[in-house]
């Protein structure tokens, strides 16, 4: 967690990200880059020069007010840490968020979101959502402030497939960050039903396997996975949630969906994920 991006468009979801960066970063001795971009529609008719000119001249006014807003975040919540970088960028946000991680050897991304639901959620989906399902660095999904030292559960959801290494390394590296309790939960549901017995023992073959430490084995009844995930959160008062994602796309995803894009969408609480790679 030593180079932290955060998408930043000023919004109190976004302002809320930044504040959690910056508390990750100090205690972690790393840097932020805060990032404004300024999205860029496609012009078909380029012929048309004073459409052009003002829209080059919309553009900078954007540009130097994003840079004067960077200053005022600056000044009011990160006076005394120094370890900052700004950057205003052209282009598509979640096109432009994935290519920075690529290019900067970004660490982890923190980024805010307000949630999506209903048809827009289907058919586009949040940039939360675009970047959790492609980001190739963990991603923490934030909808407002909290404190690192309040995030002491953390719940972990487990299909009892074969885990990827990857991720349950990644976890265990978050639950020593924040000295916290791991609540590992297997949703039963009606198509991916388990009787207890079995459940609990693939658990705790689990937890064995990994040799993890201050942890609760839970199993929890759902309709669906994504409400099950939501529902345990709550009915445990966890206060984040940690989920690897498979990252589809296109039609797959459609019409199969995403339980980790899902809950990102619908949580209140913050969420890291992490894309695990087949």
């Amino acid at each position: 967690m030593k180079k932290i991006l955060v998408p930043c468009d000023f919004s109190d979801q976004a302002v809320a990200a930044f504040r959690v960066a910056l508390d990750i970063a100090k205690q972690s001795g790393g840097e932020v880059n805060l990032i404004n971009i300024i999205e860029v529609p496609i012009m078909h008719d380029t012929v048309l020069m004073p459409t052009l000119n003002f829209e080059e001249a919309l553009f900078k006014e954007m540009e130097a007010n994003a840079k004067k807003q960077f200053e005022k975040l600056k000044v009011k919540f990160a006076k005394d840490f120094r370890k900052v970088k700004t950057i205003v960028t052209y282009g598509i946000t979640a096109v432009s968020i994935l290519n920075h991680i690529e290019e900067n050897n970004i660490d982890m991304v923190v980024m805010g979101t307000k949630g999506a639901s209903g048809l827009s959620e289907l058919l586009i989906g949040s940039n939360a959502e675009k970047v959790v399902r492609r980001s190739p660095v963990p991603v923490l999904v934030v909808k407002k402030y909290v404190k690192l030292s309040s995030l002491k559960r953390i719940v972990f959801p487990s299909t009892l497939e074969k885990e990827h290494e990857d991720l349950v390394m990644g976890v265990k590296r978050l639950q020593s960050f924040l000295k916290a309790t791991l609540d590992i939960v297997f949703i039963n549901t009606p198509t991916n039903f388990s009787r207890d017995t079995a459940t609990m023992k693939q658990l705790n073959d689990f937890a064995r396997r990994f040799m993890l430490k201050d942890y609760t084995l839970n199993i929890y009844n759902d309709t669906f996975e994504e409400s099950g995930v939501i529902n345990f959160t709550h009915s445990i008062k966890a206060d984040m949630i940690a989920m690897g994602t498979h990252g589809r796309k296109g039609l797959s995803h459609i019409l199969s969906g995403s339980v980790t894009e899902d809950v990102v969408n619908h949580v209140d609480c913050p969420i890291w994920t992490y894309a695990i790679k087949d």
